[in-house]
C-alpha cells in the first residue's frame, strides 16, 4: 500500500509559522482547521456564485428556491419553517421571498383553515428555474469534490458535522 505524500505547504502553514515565530506562547492551531475552512468557503462561494450568475439568482434566491422544491409538493413552507431550515431570521426570509415574488418564482398564498398562516409556493416558473439551477449546481460540487475519493469525502462528511457541533457547543458555553 502506497503511502500518501505530505502535502506543498499553503498559505495557511505560512500563517502558522509566522504566528510561532512571532508569538511562539500564542496557541493558533486552530487556524490549521479554521482558517482552511475559511479559506475552502470564500473558493466554494466564488464557483457557485459562478453558477447562479448564469440563472440571474443568487445564494439567498437558491436557499429559500431549493427549501420549497425539496419539500416536496405543493411545493410550499411557511416563513418559520424556511427560517428553520436555513438558520436565517424570519425577517430575513420575509425579504428573499419578497424577492422571489416579484420575480414570478413564487407566490404567497394564505391557509384557508387559518388565515394568518401564510405559504410560499413556488410557481411554475419557480420549480422550472430550480429544477435547472439544481442539477447544474449539484454537477459543478460534484466537480469541485473530485479530487477526493468517496471514502475522504464520507470521512469530511462526519468531521464537519462534529466540527459544527463543537462550534455550537462552544457558542453555547
Amino acid at each position: 500500500m502506497a503511502r500518501k505524500q505530505s502535502p506543498e505547504p499553503d498559505a495557511v502553514d505560512d500563517i502558522l509559522a509566522q504566528w510561532a515565530r512571532e508569538c511562539p506562547d500564542l496557541d493558533v492551531s486552530p487556524l490549521a482547521v479554521l482558517g482552511r475552512l475559511h479559506r475552502t468557503y470564500l473558493r466554494y462561494q466564488s464557483a457557485i456564485g459562478h453558477v447562479f450568475d448564469r440563472h440571474d439568482i443568487n445564494m439567498a434566491s437558491f436557499d429559500v428556491l431549493s427549501a420549497l422544491r425539496r419539500s416536496g409538493k405543493p411545493y410550499r413552507m411557511t416563513s418559520g419553517q424556511l427560517a428553520e431550515s436555513s438558520l436565517v431570521t424570519t425577517g430575513g426570509i420575509t425579504l428573499r421571498i419578497d424577492r422571489l415574488e416579484k420575480a414570478g418564482l413564487v407566490r404567497r398564498e394564505r391557509d384557508a383553515d387559518d388565515r394568518r398562516i401564510v405559504y410560499a409556493e413556488l410557481t411554475d416558473a419557480g420549480l422550472d428555474l430550480i429544477d435547472t439551477v439544481a442539477r447544474d449546481h449539484f454537477a459543478n460540487e460534484v466537480r469541485m469534490l473530485a479530487g477526493l475519493s468517496e471514502t475522504e469525502r464520507a470521512e469530511l462528511a462526519v468531521l464537519l458535522r462534529r466540527l459544527e457541533e463543537s462550534i455550537v457547543r462552544g457558542a453555547d458555553g
